[in-house]
């Protein structure tokens, strides 16, 4: 919990920091890649410590993900220019790669099916409470201390983890084997072999142990997989932005991102132990998940991105209380997820996930509803709602996805699943973003009032100084940037219904979920052994 902590914070405390840090080092171009290198290191990264961890161990890989974070912030609080302060932010981003994806996959190997929901429902409580708490935290480190500090203080909570992960974190030999069955692909028979089969349980005599064989690692791939993800991401992120998307640099990096995946899957198709393996994207039941997650990356845009922007502009609420209505939503995800076992234990996983997603795309189609101006319990009520919605949809997921393969996949399996996630943020803040800045840039054209900013990038200043606006440029360029927001919650309640479609038609109805391993056996030998039947099926 203290690793994901780290991760999730280290992604929005330097938003309210940006001004001390600017005035400090300059660069106030180029100041959007501390987000943006962050996230992008992560993003790419997750794959490779996937496949690391179920070749190396869990262990190995979140210790050298921690140690990694912290040289990454140690060194971003010694920046001399915003130059040094991104690439160092890339270089905490690595780090948290490995904290994302790994922390997932030990909660999955050291708790059985039945007790999941509740320790994923505490570490989505730690990751959407430290999110939240970012801003906040940078805020008031940069008002009362030197900016620095935001990346100093990683170090003795970082410094805890790690003790407590070295000290505390036993995982089963025999789990580091580097082996890949290929067990857990969607097939609802296949006799399963116990524990004790073999030669040595007929005869009675211990079974003879192997050698453990010598991990191999996709090195070429790994290269390949983090090439085509930094191309495509910093093609999404910096398009519209930097430069116009259909521009010369725009092209070159999509291209080169295509060409580039087309190698890597040349490189994957040929390698012993690929990176990102076949099986993630032949078993429907991964390939649906991964493609109904990636949805909800575009769909979680919304409210993240342009909620707050709403609260402000429209609404007129300070920093803080515009915080305080996106909070809402982290309020009721952790409980619904919590409870979300009740319901999958009865219908399955993918009838639960269904409902969640459902709920959800209404909910969001309710945004466009709402009064104008309205107040301010009326998009907290819309957030609420969507938390707990959404608590019922990505939750069964994961632990579907998670209980479905043994343990030298689960963590490729993980990776695979939150790496689709970030990958639909991007795409998403890239989509939507656009779709905003083309409502507004439509309002401005044909506005019937004088007094109002030339482009769309004055729309957001000149709301943050009304009084300098007329009464009518300031309510129409509100009206403005309220439609624009209902546009994009549509295209978020698109997106949901995309994820459904996913679902609906790709996955199967029960999840072919593998037995956990007796209480006498350590988790990690939850042999990679095909279920005899799938274990969805605890209701009718």
């Amino acid at each position: 919990m203290l690793g994901m902590a780290l991760a999730a914070l280290d992604g929005t405390v330097v938003s309210t920091a940006v001004p001390q840090i600017v005035g400090d080092l300059g660069g106030f171009a180029v100041f959007s890649w501390l987000f943006s290198g962050y996230l992008l290191a992560v993003t790419v990264t997750l794959p490779v410590y996937g496949k690391l961890s179920d070749t190396l161990g869990r262990k190995p890989v979140l210790v050298a993900g921690i140690i990694l974070f912290l040289i990454g912030s140690l060194l971003c609080a010694t920046a001399w220019n915003m130059a040094s302060l991104i690439a160092f932010r890339v270089v905490q981003g690595l780090g948290g790669g490995a904290l994302q994806g790994t922390v997932q996959t030990i909660a999955a190997d050291l708790y059985p099916l039945k007790e999941r929901p509740k320790i994923q429902a505490k570490l989505s409580t730690v990751w959407a409470s430290s999110s939240v708490a970012g801003p906040a935290v940078g805020g008031l480190i940069a008002g009362y201390a030197d900016w620095r500090w935001i990346f100093l203080i990683n170090l003795p909570v970082g410094a805890v983890a790690l003790w407590l992960v070295v000290k505390y974190l036993h995982e089963p030999h025999h789990a580091r084997s580097g082996t890949n069955t290929g067990t857990g692909a969607d097939a609802s028979a296949g006799a399963g072999t116990g524990a004790g089969a073999g030669s040595g349980a007929r005869t009675g005599r211990a079974p003879r142990i192997r050698p453990r064989p010598r991990p191999r690692i996709d090195w070429a791939g790994a290269v390949g997989v983090f090439g085509t993800g930094a191309l495509l991401l910093t093609a999404l992120v910096q398009g519209g932005v930097a430069w116009p998307w259909l521009s010369v640099p725009s092209l070159a990096f999509l291209g080169s991102s295509v060409v580039l995946a087309a190698f890597t899957v040349v490189i994957e198709r040929r390698a012993a132990e690929p990176i990102i393996p076949g099986w993630v994207w032949r078993r429907r039941t991964i390939a649906a998940v991964n493609l109904a997650l990636g949805a909800l990356g575009l769909l979680m845009v919304a409210p993240t991105v342009f909620l707050p922007t709403y609260a402000q502009s429209v609404l007129g609420l300070g920093p803080i209380a515009a915080g305080f209505v996106l909070s809402a939503m982290t309020l009721s995800w952790p409980v619904s997820a919590a409870l979300s076992n009740r319901v999958y234990n009865r219908i399955g996983f993918r009838q639960t996930a269904v409902i969640g997603i459902s709920l959800a795309t209404l909910v969001l189609l309710a945004f466009p509803l709402l009064p104008y101006p309205g107040h301010a319990w009326q998009p907290t009520l819309i957030m609420l709602l969507l938390g707990a919605a959404l608590g019922l949809f990505q939750l069964p997921l994961i632990i579907g996805v998670q209980s479905t393969v043994g343990w030298s996949e689960r963590g490729t399996a993980t990776a695979s699943i939150l790496f689709c996630r970030l990958i639909g943020q991007s795409v998403g803040a890239a989509v939507f973003g656009a779709v905003a800045n083309s409502v507004l840039s439509e309002r401005l054209a044909s506005a019937p009032t004088t007094g109002l900013p030339e482009d769309v990038d004055g729309v957001a200043r000149a709301l943050e100084d009304p009084a300098s606006l007329s009464a009518e440029a300031a309510d129409y360029l509100r009206r403005a940037m309220d439609t624009a927001v209902d546009h994009v919650y549509v295209g978020a309640a698109g997106a949901g219904a995309l994820a459904l479609l996913a679902l609906l038609f790709l996955a199967p109805r029960r999840f072919p979920v593998l037995p956990d391993p007796p209480a006498d056996q350590p988790a990690g030998q939850q042999a990679d052994q095909p279920a005899d039947q799938p274990a969805d099926r605890q209701g009718p």
